[in-house]
């Protein structure tokens, strides 16, 4: 009778730098397995998270989509790079709901008591989201591919561009599980979708920011997802309809650099509050 094998035996490695730095990948790791399994075990929740940016695609390329003048080519092209935008936005929901639900559970100080790298818990949250993302990032493509969307740019800039929507990403993963230790309860992160709505559609995700009333169109143009939204935009080689300002016309810039300042302010924060619960 066949028997699984067993685990191979983690390396003897002297205390130090090198040993220290082994197990917080090693326990990082596990938690990211584990949860990609409760994912494998629980499809449902894919289905449920790219519900609303699939319905918004089909709603704005067959619904509004003949209505719509952005100035700037058909508005199928602008719309569909500035969707994968506000799906990748609107991810930091989810971190912090999966926080949450771990830290009212008991999970998350379950994992505190255990000998493992203090960094696991968060490190390994961020990694799976980023993954998780790529999913819902390719399924939503697929979708737009099957609308007759295209990216009429080359293939290193559309990767390039798809790099910069997970670079997006991976920064506000950050704010959800800093949100995530922040709230007390899963009916509090209910209503973090109040912060999160403005945050995607008071951008440059659906309508140019020139076409809106100058201070709500100056909110919209300093906007983090604006400025992931036309770098793609130009990457794709799909319509960029801007104003003229600074900001918009170094998008490509600040598509990265916005990501690394998200990064800088809520990573601290989220290890910091990490390490204050239960004190």
């Amino acid at each position: 009778m066949s028997t699984a094998p067993n685990p191979a035996p983690a390396p003897v490695l002297p205390d130090g730098p090198e040993r220290r730095l082994y197990w917080a990948v090693a326990d990082c790791w596990t938690i990211v397995r584990r949860d990609l399994l409760h994912l494998a075990k629980q499809p449902s929740i894919i289905a449920w998270q790219l519900g609303f940016p699939i319905v918004s695609v089909l709603l704005f390329v067959y619904v509004f989509g003949s209505a719509m003048d952005v100035g700037a080519g058909d508005y199928e092209s602008y719309a569909l790079p500035g969707m994968f935008t506000m799906t990748m936005a609107f991810g930091f929901m989810n971190t912090a709901m999966a926080v949450v639900v771990d830290k009212d559970r008991g999970v998350t100080d379950r994992f505190r008591s255990m000998p493992m790298s203090p960094s696991a818990v968060v490190t390994g949250r961020g990694v799976s989201d980023v993954l998780h993302a790529a999913l819902d990032l390719l399924v939503l493509v697929l979708i737009a591919l099957a609308v007759g969307w295209r990216s009429d740019g080359g293939v290193l800039a559309t990767l390039y561009a798809f790099a910069l929507l997970l670079l997006l990403r991976s920064a506000l993963i950050w704010v959800g599980v800093f949100l995530g230790l922040l709230v007390p309860n899963q009916e509090a992160a209910g209503n973090l979708f109040a912060v999160a709505f403005p945050f995607g559609m008071i951008s440059s995700v659906f309508t140019p920011p020139s076409m809106m009333p100058d201070w709500l169109g100056a909110i919209a143009m300093w906007n983090p997802v604006s400025s992931t939204a036309n770098a793609v935009r130009d990457l794709f080689g799909n319509p960029v309809a801007t104003g003229g300002s600074w900001i918009e016309e170094n998008a490509a810039l600040m598509a990265v650099v916005w990501p690394l300042v998200v990064t800088a302010v809520f990573l601290p924060l989220a290890v910091r509050r990490f390490q204050r619960l239960s004190r």
